[in-house]
């Protein structure tokens, strides 16, 4: 999927991972990017264009895909830290955490892969996470290790029009999420450019760091959602 002359779609345009998404692909050649966030943001390139959208309300959701219907990639990237404790925090702010980060991206993959049909395929972006691998305390981790099940089933049900999946894993990245946290931190505009690097060369999966890598050679070669067809 070489990004020249496409449309793009990139949900939490307005965070560290979502600039970089928006930059790199008009960098890369994209024709659109369409820059979707919750509150008014500007993009000093006239192909940069601002989209209004709560990822998680569904009129919204509807409302980007009729202003947005020559999408070629959509890059789900909105995604919230989420409830501390399974055990402790209220049961609504665990709810919201897999509602932003599972169903969001999930509904908004049903909205738009008539779109990407009708564009000849296209391409989903899903971010993960190391800790789609790694248990944590909180919601979050359960969250993304949820969202990966969903983007390998999204693959298989995806190929028959011609969509290629792209799930992309990555650690600490110096982003507004990790503001407090005291560890060592990815640069995003690295980050990014390895996922569409992956996407570029038609992976399933983009490792954009070391210690991701790590994490993931442990797995060894665990499946990525393909079932052996039957006969």
């Amino acid at each position: 999927m070489n990004l020249q002359g496409r449309t793009v779609l990139v949900t939490g345009s307005t965070g560290g991972l979502g600039r970089e998404f928006v930059s790199q692909s008009l960098a890369r050649g994209a024709s659109t990017v369409y820059a979707a966030a919750r509150r008014d943001h500007e993009w000093h390139d006239d192909r940069g264009i601002p989209l209004r959208l709560d990822v998680t309300d569904t009129a919204s959701v509807a409302s980007a895909a009729a202003a947005a219907r020559d999408v070629d990639v959509l890059v789900n990237n909105a995604g919230i830290t989420g409830a501390a404790s399974l055990l402790e925090s209220p049961m609504d702010e665990i709810r919201n955490t897999f509602e932003t980060n599972v169903f969001a991206p999930l509904e908004l993959v049903r909205t738009f892969a008539p779109i990407l049909a009708h564009r000849g395929g296209g391409a989903v972006v899903d971010v993960h996470s190391v800790l789609s691998w790694l248990a944590a305390p909180g919601a979050y981790s359960p969250s993304k290790a949820a969202f990966w099940g969903v983007t390998n089933s999204l693959r298989i049900e995806l190929a028959g029009q011609g969509t290629h999946v792209l799930g992309a894993h990555l650690a600490y990245t110096d982003t507004p999420m990790t503001a407090n946290l005291d560890v060592p931190k990815s640069d995003p505009a690295v980050i990014v450019g390895r996922i569409l690097d992956a996407l570029e060369a038609g992976e399933d999966e983009a490792i954009a760091d070391e210690t991701t890598a790590g994490f993931r050679s442990v797995l060894g070669q665990a499946t990525t959602g393909r079932i052996p067809s039957r006969t």
